[in-house]
């Protein structure tokens, strides 16, 4: 889930609540915070109790809540843990840590320490492109021996790692196994992951929804027409930064107003004109909307 901010840079309630109802209204099964696309890294810590309280609020125990501490070391990742814990959370999503170099045992303390700051169980986090570090599947399989370790999300693109993940499901079939690379969501159902955690997901959950449905269907054929729909939306991240790109895509149909926290800045123009023309051409856009709505919107309303 993306995390909504005013234009000021605070945490904005109100379209979280909406975004919440538009997920869940689409058919997902969970919410995944202060990841990746909820800027979890770069909030502070006020701005992020306050994004966990308001997803909280607004699912009002629907659906699990995962919070992540996606932070370069333990301590802050640990208190972080405590944060989420006390505002509701029902489970974590740990990863690697990074800045400095670390080897799987530095990997494998850092989970074990999150775990015991908390009583929550925690979904590790793959995604080396951010962490510069990568959780491989012999450091998983031996943190998987811990029943509070749900599973991974896997968001690294490479698909022979991914099938490595999947067979820690033959010692432990609870183990879940989540794909992350939107690219990849079609092949890793099909192939028997558990679920998905897509970025796009914030503004069209109903496609994930149903590419999931027709994969345990063995329904292929939908299967691989859902994921070249998928492949084309995700063009909408090469307009500019990848993360105003996603949050310019939200408010084109009415969640946020596309603030990123800084110093990134907005999408411009151009790129959200080139967004809106993907929106479009999938038929996402709200059918009341006018061209440039967004723009006006943008500076007279934060996106509730």
């Amino acid at each position: 889930m993306i995390s909504p901010l005013t234009a000021s840079g605070e945490p904005d309630e109100a379209a979280i609540r909406k975004l919440v109802g538009h997920t869940l209204g689409g058919g997902c099964s969970g919410l995944f915070v202060l990841g990746g696309c909820g800027e979890g890294a770069w909030l502070t810590t006020t701005q992020r109790g306050i994004v966990i309280r308001a997803a909280v609020r607004a699912v009002a125990g629907r659906v699990p809540i995962l919070v992540g501490l996606m932070l370069p070391t333990t301590g802050p990742a640990a208190d972080a843990a405590r944060q989420a814990a006390d505002e509701g959370a029902d489970a974590l999503v740990v990863g690697s840590p990074y800045y400095y170099p670390v080897d799987a045992g530095i990997q494998e303390r850092h989970v074990e320490a999150v775990l015991k700051a908390v009583s929550l169980p925690a979904l590790l986090y793959n995604i080396p492109q951010c962490t510069h570090h990568a959780l491989v599947p012999a450091t998983v399989a031996r943190l998987a021996g811990d029943e509070r370790i749900l599973g991974i999300k896997d968001s690294a693109g490479n698909f022979e790692v991914f099938q490595q993940f999947l067979a820690l499901k033959c010692s432990r079939p609870t183990f879940m196994v989540l794909q992350g690379d939107e690219s990849l969501a079609a092949a890793s159902l099909l192939q028997g992951g558990d679920g998905l955690v897509p970025g796009m997901s914030n503004f069209a959950p109903q496609l994930f929804v149903a590419l999931h449905q027709a994969a345990r269907k063995g329904d292929v054929a939908t299967c691989v027409e859902l994921q070249n729909t998928i492949t084309d939306l995700a063009t909408l991240h090469s307009h500019g930064h990848w993360l105003p790109a996603l949050k310019a895509a939200c408010a084109l149909i009415g969640l946020g107003n596309g603030h990123p926290s800084p110093p990134l800045a907005r999408a411009s123009e151009e790129h959200r004109q080139a967004i809106e023309s993907i929106l479009r051409r999938h038929q996402l856009l709200p059918r009341h909307r006018s061209p440039g709505l967004c723009k006006r919107h943008s500076r007279h309303s934060s996106g509730a």
